[in-house]
């Protein structure tokens, strides 16, 4: 008897208990809270998944994340993920019933140099049952302390880590649970639960709206806060970071990693038509497909393409989009273009705008010619190549006839350089972007006419292209910009070691250090690509990260070792022919009339005499000690007659006639 009435005592209770977890669960109304209302609204990045614990493993277990964790830098940005999966992790069963729950990680600045990591889990209707919150104490050892305080109406629980000396701030808010080892950011988070910013921001709405969830995860990046992240690794920010910050808002991406570690994102991005009238223009002029591979030389450090039904629709959206943001710039740029035409007689519609297709791009490369320099070049695709150079001529022409600039062309393997004598010209045309390219050389390569400040970035490319070591003839370039739509109107595409070289080369020495520190985990990642194409009011984008072990990268990249084991393996009878064997010299004025370069203590190290930018004279190569090395003579680029090689004290020891 007894025993039935504990039976039924038993049944009762477990009886309550099922009818109490079906009102938790289907009954009760349902009053769920969106993740995304609980983000603080100053996240820099937020990383949203459907399935967290799949998503996490698939990361982790990555070549390319067992790579970065060796990285000290990486090992510091991901601690405080790494710590949430270690108190999870004797308890990963639990954990798992969290997956295919909505999880959101932010990122914010919570001073000059220090950020913060926040956490959204969505709980559903399981955050009713208060025995969660009680079995939390069952997730901790003997390392960790629980403790709890209120802070405006709601609980936070505290976890303590004794041997990190570090707290993990927890509350639950109806459906969800937040978390941080930021107090401040969870109790932001309580702050504005009642009205939410970042959720409730029309421009994240809407790329929001427009990201897919069916891949691994979303991460979207909030461009307003993006500078002060900057500043976390620089005082000093740049002009194109404060551009990003002013002029877009939202990027949302949908992400997926392959088995080969390459990242693939696709999602939208909006933009502040307030501030970037170029974005603007771009946004209402169509696309085009990428053509200037052709000629861009395979060690492009970036490349940056411009893509328009026409280049003329293009430019006459953006006079209309500075006509109408603003009346005095608009003056101002109408004002230059018509100083421009009324001094040298020129049409700029006609003998510029007309003639250039449907892509533009900016190149930055690695050159063998100007060492620490950035060689940077802005190629303009021609509708017709014959008409274009009919006009540059006639615009050279003018520029003889009303300045005292006095240039020939100078001819470079069977191309002509010359020289656009127009200061500002491209800043008044093209705007601030690009500026660079003040009074340029320029040179045309079948249907491109390509212009530098630098003479020898022109030589680099042609050599390039003559000996067809371009972009296009890249299989690894080819094979990654098959992942890209074949048009777009923005394209960006860096070759992330080339880019390491240029920037060591020109990098203080602290800023070297630390470069050759993390070289490994920079270049491993040796191809990104980033496009924009127009959809409705946005931008359609596309993010692609490649990654290859570092050594197959070092491989692929280190050509100078090549050069210095051949020429180690000359013959000695080949000797007398290496010694006169001089390498080229690159000038960057064309008008010299000679050319001298030095030792580092200063003494001369040759000098020759140039004709229109071509050694043409008396050649006269010393030691460090001023004592002479080698004499000869040049024609028209062409060592002729004697030449003479010296030792150290002056004893002639080969000589050559050419």
């Amino acid at each position: 008897m007894i025993k039935k009435r504990i039976l039924f005592g038993f049944l009762g209770v477990f009886t309550l208990y099922l009818l109490y977890l079906l009102y938790i669960f289907v009954l009760s109304p349902k009053t769920n809270l969106q993740s995304v209302y609980l983000i603080p609204k100053d996240a820099v990045f937020v990383i949203e998944s459907e399935k967290p614990v799949e998503s996490w493993k698939k990361v982790s277990e990555s070549d390319a994340w067992h790579h970065l964790q060796k990285n000290g830098y990486f090992a510091e940005l991901t601690e405080n993920i790494q710590k949430v999966d270690t108190i999870f992790n004797n308890k990963r069963k639990l954990f798992e019933l969290f997956d295919g729950r909505s999880l959101f990680i932010s990122i914010h600045m919570i001073s000059k140099k220090d950020y913060g990591i926040f956490y959204v889990l969505d709980l559903k209707r399981i955050a009713k049952l208060k025995l969660l919150k009680t079995y939390l104490n069952t997730l901790l050892n003997e390392n960790y302390t629980l403790s709890k305080r209120n802070y405006h109406h709601h609980e936070i629980i505290e976890i303590y880590d004794r041997k990190s000396k570090e707290t993990m701030h927890l509350a639950f808010i109806k459906n969800q649970l937040v978390a941080s080892y930021t107090h401040t950011l969870v109790e932001a988070s309580i702050d504005q639960y009642q009205e939410p910013a970042l959720g409730r921001d029309l421009n994240f709405i809407e790329v929001n709206q427009k990201v897919g969830y069916e891949d691994l995860f979303r991460l979207y990046l909030q461009y307003g806060y993006l500078d002060d992240y900057y500043k976390r690794f620089s005082n000093e920010p740049t002009d194109w970071m404060n551009r990003v910050s002013e002029n877009f808002k939202f990027s949302g991406f949908s992400f997926d990693l392959d088995k080969n570690s390459t990242i693939t994102a696709n999602g939208f991005t909006n933009i502040s038509f307030t501030n970037e009238n170029y974005l603007e223009a771009l946004q209402k002029s169509g696309t085009a497909k990428r053509t200037i591979p052709k000629i861009a030389p395979k060690r492009t450090a970036l490349y940056v393409s411009y893509g328009f039904d026409s280049f003329s629709e293009f430019y006459k959206n953006f006079e209309q989009v500075q006509e109408a943001s603003s009346s005095e710039e608009y003056e101002s740029y109408k004002a230059g273009i018509q100083k421009v035409e009324k001094f040298l007689k020129i049409d700029v519609k006609e003998n510029f705008i007309d003639w250039i297709a449907d892509e533009i791009a900016l190149l930055q490369i690695q050159s063998d010619i100007s060492k620490g320099k950035n060689d940077l070049a802005l190629v303009l695709k021609t509708s017709d190549s014959t008409v274009a150079k009919t006009n540059l001529d006639f615009v050279l022409k003018q520029i003889k006839k009303k300045t005292p600039v006095k240039f020939k062309a100078i001819p470079y393997k069977a191309y002509e350089i010359n020289f656009l004598s127009i200061k500002g010209f491209f800043k008044i045309l093209l705007g601030n972007r690009f500026k660079e390219f003040d009074k340029p050389y320029f040179t045309q390569i079948e249907d491109y006419v390509i212009f530098s400040n630098n003479p020898n970035t022109l030589k680099t490319i042609i050599t390039n292209y003559t000996e067809k070591q371009t972009l296009q003839s890249s299989n690894d370039f080819l094979a990654f910009d098959k992942k890209f739509e074949a048009k777009s109107s923005l394209f960006v595409y860096s070759n992330i070691p080339v880019l390491y070289d240029n920037m060591y080369a020109l990098a203080d020495r602290s800023t070297k250090i630390q470069l050759r520190k993390n070289k490994d985990f920079i270049i491993c990642f040796p191809q990104i690509g980033f496009q924009l194409t127009p959809e409705d009011n946005l931008f359609e984008s596309t993010l692609v990260v490649n990654y290859q072990d570092v050594e197959k990268v070092k491989l692929n990249t280190q050509f100078e070792e090549i050069r210095k084991i051949k020429r180690q393996s000359l013959k000695t009878d080949e000797i007398t022919d290496a010694i006169f064997n001089l390498s080229p010299i690159y000038p960057t004025d064309l008008n010299a009339k000679s050319f001298i370069k030095k030792y580092a203590n200063a003494a001369i190290r040759f000098e020759v005499d140039l004709k229109d930018g071509l050694k043409n004279g008396r050649y006269q190569e010393y030691y460090s000690n001023g004592e002479k090395k080698i004499t000869g003579r040049f024609r028209k680029d062409k060592q002729v007659g004697m030449w003479r090689y010296y030792n150290r004290d002056g004893e002639l020891l080969h000589k050559k006639r050419f």
